[in-house]
């Protein structure tokens, strides 16, 4: 007898979900849970992880050059490429191997609990905010909802369990009940906005469910290809969408580090200027997972004041222009016009905060 159509699509289901679960497992793990845990003890012993990748251990970043270039965009590269790499690769194995009807039921809804669901899912996944670029990628054209997308983005850096350990151990605890609070109002608080507004441009009406459930149905018709091809042609289509104007913003970067950040000693005071100035930079610059953890403790070393720290603190990492660019046919540009603004704003209040609370 042959297999009804419907149990061959769901025992394909079945084993392919389970492919992707495996690798994501295996591969954070491999790149980020292992040697997070080692790290955590080394920071708890030395109440250091390594020098500014800002400064490389210097007092100040080096003059614009090809030579600044290269040299920040070899030491940035030899920290997250690893990771690069697996969000490529779940990027591309989520357009292939999960079900996109699996995917709009869990993430793409537009109400606060798929908000929720995605902020709950990033904080296993650890990834810095260019390396879960490919993911976000991945989940948008699986249907996931705008604001969904954003709080597993958001939440990859600003919850991440690694990087607040490391934090309290180097910097002190009260950072890290900062950065946590600020971190929750940001991926709760921007995934709502941007499902609202979702909402708003789709006349109220959920699509993302609608799309589910039409899925479901069998409205979308099986790709007749073999799962090894379909695979190597999305992961190759994407790396090559994303990753040479993704290399040349970090040159850019890493070139431009003396203009973005040009002094970080005791006349960076708790002014708003410095403030909303660092929150701008911060927003822009791109890092490796809590590469800003340092970055932060070399300049309250120099004498920089904590408001402009803080700022620093909170939008160094959950986005960069590099990773901007790498999501922008993902999202409308009004909403990264939203999310760009949201980030900012929230490293502003970050700044205010530590000044009010005497850090």
């Amino acid at each position: 007898m042959t297999a009804h159509p419907s149990a061959r699509r769901s025992h394909h289901a079945a084993w392919s979900i389970t492919l992707f679960l495996l690798l994501a497992v295996i591969g954070l793990f491999y790149v980020k849970w292992s040697p997070y845990y080692s790290r955590a003890f080394t920071a708890a012993e030395t109440h250091s992880i390594g020098h500014s990748i800002l400064t490389a251990g210097n007092q100040a970043p080096p003059a614009p050059s090809l030579q600044a270039a290269l040299g920040y965009a070899m030491t940035y590269g030899a920290a997250i490429w690893k990771a690069l790499v697996l969000g490529l690769l779940l990027g591309s194995a989520l357009d292939v191997l999960v079900p996109r009807q699996w995917v709009t039921r869990l993430l793409g809804g537009t109400g606060m609990g798929s908000v929720l669901t995605g902020g709950l899912l990033s904080v296993p996944s650890m990834m810095c905010t260019c390396c879960a670029a490919p993911v976000i990628t991945g989940l948008r054209q699986c249907r996931a909802a705008p604001g969904s997308t954003v709080a597993y983005w958001l939440g990859n850096t600003m919850l991440n369990p690694a990087t607040l350990v490391f934090m309290g151990f180097v910097l002190g605890w009260r950072w890290v009940g900062l950065r946590l609070a600020l971190g929750i109002v940001m991926v709760l608080g921007l995934g709502w906005l941007l499902n609202r507004m979702s909402r708003v441009h789709e006349g109220g009406g959920d699509a993302a469910a609608t799309q589910a459930l039409q899925a479901a149905a069998g409205d979308v018709e099986p790709d007749p290809r073999p799962i090894w091809l379909r695979w190597l042609r999305s992961l190759a289509g994407m790396s090559l969408r994303l990753l040479p104007e993704y290399a040349i913003l970090v040159l850019l970067l890493g070139a431009a580090r003396a203009w973005l950040f040009p002094v970080a000693d005791v006349s960076v005071d708790n002014s708003l200027l410095w403030i909303v100035g660092l929150a701008v930079a911060g927003t822009l610059f791109v890092i490796p997972t809590a590469g800003e953890v340092p970055i932060v403790q070399a300049m309250l070393s120099l004498g920089m004041a904590a408001g402009p720290a803080a700022a620093l603190l909170v939008t160094l990492p959950p986005i960069s222009l590099p990773s901007l660019a790498m999501v922008a046919k993902a999202f409308r540009p009004v909403e990264l016009a939203v999310l760009i603004a949201g980030v900012i704003v929230l490293g502003v209040l970050a700044g205010g905060l530590a000044i009010a609370l005497g850090f």
